[in-house]
């Protein structure tokens, strides 16, 4: 029976070993490895790259404290955490408007909800371009309404890219919390009334709670795929508002700097590791499960 169960368990650990150890494991390598010019790595092994995070190196090889790289890791943590908070405020009272609908009209508020991915992410975060320019659809709407007379500033910002990735991710913070919400007794909320609570009561001391798993879950679905985007940061940042993904992708193409975009890489993991943990010891984990 042993040997059965190893047999079935064979192909997943073929599929996790060649598609998620084995490039982990090569990322982690090249970022010990030293750069050569004008791209890839060689011998020998150095912490050269993680060096370069935190400094640079003067004429006289010396190195100097340099922020520039830990404030793109700032601006992505800012980005990323604005983004899971913006989602969540607006996903929730979604998903509970979702989740309190008839049965029969539940499977629709779900389609409009997934709508957006029947369309390629590249041409949604492009046509945010033509609503957020200058002479877009946001400021002509604006000047006609008589709002203002010149145009705002809403693209190539962090604005523009807090924007974008609020759009690309909040199915992924409505959907785990109409799950939990579906699912959960709503004769409690009824017996919260009877308890002489009010709405704001109930919400905060019976639903919230009851949904926090789903929350939990959707904050985890937006905070690390937003954390490392590339998208947004590129087209509605137009390179102004850098991210550890565009940085990554910089340094594995134009900088050919290799290691230290295996560095940034796996600082990034770091980062998301930690956050993990954190959630982990204080119980949030456990709830999930």
């Amino acid at each position: 029976m042993k040997s059965r169960a190893a047999l079935l368990l064979l192909p997943f650990l073929v599929i996790m070993g060649v598609f998620f150890a084995l490039p982990l494991l090569l990322i982690v390598g090249y970022s010990f490895m030293t750069q050569h010019y004008p791209g890839g790595v060689e011998w020998p092994l150095t912490v050269e790259a993680y060096i370069q995070i935190f400094y640079d190196r003067d004429f006289d090889n010396l190195l100097e404290f340099d922020p520039q790289y830990l404030i793109v890791f700032w601006r992505s943590l800012k980005l990323a955490g604005v983004c899971t908070i913006s989602c969540l405020l607006i996903g929730f009272p979604m998903a509970y408007h979702m989740a309190t609908r008839p049965p029969e009209k539940r499977n629709l508020w779900i389609m409009l909800v997934t709508i957006p991915f029947w369309t390629n992410l590249l041409i949604r975060t492009y046509a945010w371009i033509l609503i957020l320019r200058t002479d877009g659809i946001a400021n002509n709407t604006l000047k006609s309404l008589h709002v203002i007379t010149d145009s705002l500033p809403l693209l190539y910002n962090d604005f523009a890219v807090g924007l974008g990735l609020l759009y690309s991710y909040l199915p992924f913070m409505v959907l785990p919390i109409y799950s939990n919400l579906e699912r959960m007794d709503w004769r409690l909320t009824e017996a919260a009334a009877d308890l002489y609570a009010n709405r704001t009561q109930t919400l905060l001391k019976v639903t919230i709670p009851l949904a926090m798993p789903g929350i939990l879950a959707g904050s985890i679905l937006v905070f690390i795929p937003a954390i490392g985007s590339y998208l947004a940061p590129v087209l509605l940042g137009g390179g102004h508002s850098l991210m550890i993904g565009t940085m990554i992708e910089q340094q594995f193409g134009t900088a050919g700097n290799w290691p230290f975009g295996s560095a940034s890489s796996v600082a990034l993991m770091a980062i998301v590791l930690l956050g993990l943990m954190i959630m982990a010891r204080r119980g949030g984990m456990k709830e999930l499960l």
